[in-house]
């Protein structure tokens, strides 16, 4: 991607819950807010999808007695398509299911959408790309998942890169209204290397500004960005 055509307002940074400090939620939901992170990334798994448990819905309406920020729920569940309505009547922004769980998809999100919510598609990185071939007229924005989900902390599966770069030349051939959205191991040197292959939401985790047991976000997350500007125009 030519990097004259990145518009760095276009990204966006989104606080995964999951790797927040869950003994002082609140705080950590007005202190995210406060730094200009720009929305909230609620990962809900089931243990059958992938292996882990993690946060319940309860966890939204919490957040949103808490701040403004927009709330996303990333189901990583099986047949997500039974918590839709419970999901729009609790407040989130915006919903995405992977195609890999929802059998009948494409309704599933055009439903999102009639309530009145963004709707999100999420992709394993074993799954092909043509998976989403006839989803993303319906979607706003595809989320590429460039480590196993279920985990905070692993690696990065490097085809990741060459993923976004197809995805992004797809929307942009087709001129989609389609944000991509990465999930695993966003480093400031990844973030900068997704961003200049087209992708423009990041989930920001352990391997970001959540981590360690003293956090200071004000140095942290405006450290992350700035640096993150600087290296696209590097990697």
């Amino acid at each position: 991607m030519n990097q004259n055509r990145i518009n760095i307002d276009k990204i966006r940074y989104s606080a995964s819950v999951m790797c927040l400090n869950l003994g002082r939620l609140e705080e950590e939901f007005r202190s995210v807010q406060k730094v200009g992170i720009d929305e909230l990334h609620f990962d809900i798994m089931d243990g059958t999808f992938v292996p882990n448990l993690t946060l319940g819905f309860d966890f939204i309406p919490l957040a949103k007695r808490c701040c403004t920020l927009p709330c996303w729920a990333h189901l990583m569940i099986e047949r997500p398509e039974r918590y839709i309505e419970r999901l729009a009547d609790i407040g989130c922004a915006g919903i995405t299911l992977h195609v890999e769980s929802c059998r009948h998809i494409h309704r599933a999100v055009k439903k999102i959408r009639e309530l009145g919510l963004s709707s999100g598609v999420a992709i394993n990185p074993m799954t092909p790309l043509d998976d989403l071939e006839y989803l993303l007229p319906e979607v706003d924005r595809v989320l590429i998942m460039s480590v196993d989900p279920g985990y905070a902390g692993q690696k990065i599966i490097p085809q990741s890169f060459e993923r976004v770069q197809i995805l992004s030349r797809k929307i942009q051939y087709h001129q989609y209204p389609v944000d991509i959205e990465i999930d695993g191991n966003i480093t400031i040197k990844n973030c900068a290397r997704f961003a200049r292959l087209g992708a423009n939401i990041f989930i920001l985790g352990s391997s970001s500004i959540f981590f360690g047991t003293t956090r200071n976000y004000e140095e942290s997350f405006p450290h992350f960005k700035k640096e993150v500007a600087e290296q696209i125009h590097l990697v």
